[in-house]
Protein backbone atom coordinates (compact mmCIF):
# COMPACT_ATOMS: atom_id res chain seq x y z
CA UNK A 1 0.00 0.00 0.00
CA UNK A 2 1.38 3.39 -0.63
CA UNK A 3 -0.20 6.48 -0.20
CA UNK A 4 0.94 10.61 -0.49
CA UNK A 5 0.32 14.01 0.66
CA UNK A 6 1.25 17.25 -0.53
CA UNK A 7 5.02 16.30 0.79
CA UNK A 8 4.90 12.79 1.20
CA UNK A 9 5.06 9.66 0.00
CA UNK A 10 4.23 6.68 2.30
CA UNK A 11 5.27 3.39 1.70
CA UNK A 12 6.31 -0.15 3.17
CA UNK A 13 9.96 -0.67 3.67
CA UNK A 14 12.45 -2.91 1.37
CA UNK A 15 15.40 -4.38 2.47
CA UNK A 16 16.51 -2.07 -0.20
CA UNK A 17 15.89 0.83 2.13
CA UNK A 18 18.39 -0.70 5.19
CA UNK A 19 21.13 1.57 4.28
CA UNK A 20 18.74 4.88 4.19
CA UNK A 21 16.91 4.01 7.43
CA UNK A 22 19.56 3.19 9.42
CA UNK A 23 21.32 6.72 9.09
CA UNK A 24 17.68 8.33 9.07
CA UNK A 25 16.91 7.05 12.50
CA UNK A 26 20.44 5.81 13.49
CA UNK A 27 20.70 8.98 16.22
CA UNK A 28 19.94 8.29 20.21
CA UNK A 29 17.93 11.06 20.42
CA UNK A 30 15.53 9.65 17.24
CA UNK A 31 15.54 6.06 19.19
CA UNK A 32 14.98 6.97 22.58
CA UNK A 33 11.74 8.38 21.70
CA UNK A 34 10.67 4.72 20.32
CA UNK A 35 9.72 1.77 22.60
CA UNK A 36 10.86 -0.85 20.00
CA UNK A 37 13.84 0.23 18.30
CA UNK A 38 17.32 -0.35 19.92
CA UNK A 39 20.25 1.59 19.90
CA UNK A 40 22.86 1.39 18.55
CA UNK A 41 20.88 1.31 15.51
CA UNK A 42 22.65 0.00 12.52
CA UNK A 43 22.49 -1.66 8.92
CA UNK A 44 21.68 -4.97 10.50
CA UNK A 45 18.83 -3.67 12.79
CA UNK A 46 17.14 -2.04 9.90
CA UNK A 47 17.69 -5.48 7.39
CA UNK A 48 16.23 -6.98 10.55
CA UNK A 49 13.72 -4.54 10.96
CA UNK A 50 12.66 -4.11 7.11
CA UNK A 51 12.40 -8.24 6.47
CA UNK A 52 9.80 -8.37 9.44
CA UNK A 53 6.42 -9.52 7.92
CA UNK A 54 3.19 -6.83 7.36
CA UNK A 55 0.44 -7.43 9.12
CA UNK A 56 -2.30 -6.09 6.60
CA UNK A 57 -4.55 -4.78 9.44
CA UNK A 58 -1.43 -3.34 11.38
CA UNK A 59 0.16 -0.90 8.17
CA UNK A 60 4.25 0.30 8.44
CA UNK A 61 5.28 2.98 6.69
CA UNK A 62 8.29 4.79 5.68
CA UNK A 63 8.10 7.89 5.05
CA UNK A 64 9.86 10.05 1.84
CA UNK A 65 9.94 13.66 1.44
CA UNK A 66 8.64 14.08 -2.36
CA UNK A 67 11.48 16.22 -3.82
CA UNK A 68 12.67 16.75 -7.60
CA UNK A 69 14.75 14.08 -7.81
CA UNK A 70 14.79 10.90 -5.70
CA UNK A 71 12.28 10.66 -2.74
CA UNK A 72 14.83 11.33 0.77
CA UNK A 73 13.64 9.41 3.73
CA UNK A 74 12.56 11.47 6.74
CA UNK A 75 10.93 8.80 8.73
CA UNK A 76 8.37 5.84 9.70
CA UNK A 77 4.94 5.63 11.04
CA UNK A 78 2.80 2.65 11.64
CA UNK A 79 -0.61 1.09 13.66
CA UNK A 80 0.50 -1.36 16.31
CA UNK A 81 -1.19 -3.18 18.89
CA UNK A 82 -0.19 -0.60 22.14
CA UNK A 83 0.95 -2.71 25.41
CA UNK A 84 -2.86 -1.84 27.18
CA UNK A 85 -4.20 -3.64 24.32
CA UNK A 86 -6.18 -0.96 21.23
CA UNK A 87 -3.97 -0.48 18.17
CA UNK A 88 -2.01 2.60 18.69
CA UNK A 89 -0.19 4.94 15.74
CA UNK A 90 3.37 6.07 16.43
CA UNK A 91 6.32 7.45 14.11
CA UNK A 92 9.23 8.85 14.17
CA UNK A 93 11.09 11.82 11.64
CA UNK A 94 15.11 11.99 11.14
CA UNK A 95 16.37 14.66 13.52
CA UNK A 96 17.52 16.89 10.25
CA UNK A 97 13.61 17.46 9.24
CA UNK A 98 12.34 17.77 12.65
CA UNK A 99 10.23 21.15 13.23
CA UNK A 100 9.31 20.49 9.67
CA UNK A 101 5.10 19.09 10.26
CA UNK A 102 6.29 15.97 8.49
CA UNK A 103 5.39 14.21 11.70
CA UNK A 104 1.39 16.21 11.29
CA UNK A 105 1.54 15.27 8.04
CA UNK A 106 1.74 11.74 8.21
CA UNK A 107 0.57 11.15 10.40
CA UNK A 108 -3.02 12.65 9.66
CA UNK A 109 -2.49 10.37 6.03
CA UNK A 110 -2.17 7.54 8.63
CA UNK A 111 -5.63 8.26 9.94
CA UNK A 112 -6.90 8.35 6.84
CA UNK A 113 -5.97 5.30 5.67
CA UNK A 114 -7.04 3.57 9.36
CA UNK A 115 -10.51 5.16 9.02
CA UNK A 116 -10.46 3.73 5.15
CA UNK A 117 -9.51 0.45 6.26
CA UNK A 118 -12.56 0.29 9.20
CA UNK A 119 -9.81 0.14 11.87
CA UNK A 120 -11.12 0.57 15.58
CA UNK A 121 -10.46 3.94 17.46
CA UNK A 122 -6.36 4.78 17.83
CA UNK A 123 -4.58 5.13 20.77
CA UNK A 124 -0.96 7.03 20.87
CA UNK A 125 1.65 7.76 23.29
CA UNK A 126 4.99 9.75 24.03
CA UNK A 127 7.61 9.26 26.65
CA UNK A 128 7.42 12.54 28.89
CA UNK A 129 10.57 13.85 27.86
CA UNK A 130 9.50 14.42 24.46
CA UNK A 131 6.87 16.96 24.84
CA UNK A 132 6.88 17.48 20.84
CA UNK A 133 5.57 14.32 20.05
CA UNK A 134 2.93 15.20 22.49
CA UNK A 135 1.99 18.44 20.38
CA UNK A 136 2.15 16.67 17.13
CA UNK A 137 -0.78 14.39 19.12
CA UNK A 138 -2.69 17.37 19.81
CA UNK A 139 -2.74 18.49 16.10
CA UNK A 140 -4.02 15.48 15.15
CA UNK A 141 -7.46 15.41 17.15
CA UNK A 142 -5.97 13.13 20.06
CA UNK A 143 -6.70 14.01 23.60
CA UNK A 144 -5.14 12.92 26.52
CA UNK A 145 -6.73 10.09 28.61
CA UNK A 146 -5.11 11.63 31.97
CA UNK A 147 -3.11 8.13 32.42
CA UNK A 148 0.35 8.07 32.43
CA UNK A 149 2.23 4.37 32.19
CA UNK A 150 5.27 2.86 32.32
CA UNK A 151 6.18 1.43 28.89
CA UNK A 152 10.09 -0.11 28.32
CA UNK A 153 12.00 0.94 25.58
CA UNK A 154 14.40 -0.92 23.97
CA UNK A 155 16.91 1.61 23.48
CA UNK A 156 16.92 3.39 26.85
CA UNK A 157 16.92 -0.02 28.02
CA UNK A 158 14.14 0.09 30.67
CA UNK A 159 10.89 1.85 31.39
CA UNK A 160 10.10 5.74 30.91
CA UNK A 161 6.67 7.00 31.60
CA UNK A 162 4.70 7.72 29.08
CA UNK A 163 1.48 9.66 28.58
CA UNK A 164 -1.37 8.17 27.07
CA UNK A 165 -3.92 9.61 24.24
CA UNK A 166 -6.44 8.82 22.50
CA UNK A 167 -8.48 9.94 19.41
CA UNK A 168 -10.39 13.20 20.46
CA UNK A 169 -12.83 15.80 19.19
CA UNK A 170 -10.64 18.59 18.36
CA UNK A 171 -8.71 19.14 15.04
CA UNK A 172 -5.79 21.22 14.01
CA UNK A 173 -8.06 24.38 13.26
CA UNK A 174 -9.49 23.90 16.83
CA UNK A 175 -12.69 23.43 15.35
CA UNK A 176 -14.86 20.91 17.50
CA UNK A 177 -15.61 17.86 15.03
CA UNK A 178 -15.13 14.21 16.05
CA UNK A 179 -12.85 12.76 14.48
CA UNK A 180 -14.23 9.34 13.21
CA UNK A 181 -17.02 11.27 11.37
CA UNK A 182 -14.91 13.88 10.21
CA UNK A 183 -12.50 11.34 8.36
CA UNK A 184 -14.66 8.19 8.21
CA UNK A 185 -17.08 9.56 5.77
CA UNK A 186 -13.39 10.43 3.45
CA UNK A 187 -15.52 8.34 0.44
CA UNK A 188 -12.97 9.66 -2.41
CA UNK A 189 -9.94 8.93 -0.18
CA UNK A 190 -11.63 5.26 0.53
CA UNK A 191 -11.33 4.61 -3.25
CA UNK A 192 -8.01 6.03 -4.09
CA UNK A 193 -7.04 4.06 -1.11
CA UNK A 194 -8.45 0.70 -3.05
CA UNK A 195 -6.77 2.05 -6.49
CA UNK A 196 -3.47 2.08 -4.76
CA UNK A 197 -3.28 -1.37 -2.89
CA UNK A 198 -4.62 -2.77 -6.41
Amino acid sequence: MFARTERLLLRPGWLEDAPALAQAIGEEAVVRNLARAPWPYGEEQAQAYLSQPIDPDQPRFLIFARTGGAPRLVGGCGIAPSPEGPLEMGYWIARPYWGLGFATEAGRQLIHIARAMNLPKLSAGHFLDNPASGAVLRKLGFKPTGKVAQRYSLARGGEAACALFEEGDADADAVVTPMRSRIGVDEDFREELRLIAA
